[in-house]
């Protein structure tokens, strides 16, 4: 995976999350991060600057598998978000 290819994923994860909190299924980063164990000043590092390393796969399978948004569409952009 390239550089450009990892920070789109990247950019489609903030942008769930975004529209998880808009459609108030979660509160905001904090829930997210609470519910998954997850290391929020990790999680604002890498919104703030895609390209380090602090992303993991695993963040994608919750968004998956929890909140219903499109696994093609995280990892190609193609699709849509959610069904």
């Amino acid at each position: 995976m390239t550089q450009e290819e990892h920070d789109l994923i990247v950019g489609r994860f903030f942008e769930a999350l975004a529209w998880l909190k808009e459609s108030r299924q979660i509160r905001g980063i904090k829930t997210f991060t609470d519910r998954y164990g997850i290391n929020r000043r990790s999680l604002r590092r890498l919104q703030v600057t895609p390209g380090t390393n602090d992303f993991k796969a695993a963040w994608l399978t919750y968004l998956v598998r929890d909140f219903g948004i499109n696994a093609a569409w995280l990892l190609t952009g193609e699709g849509r978000m959610h069904d």
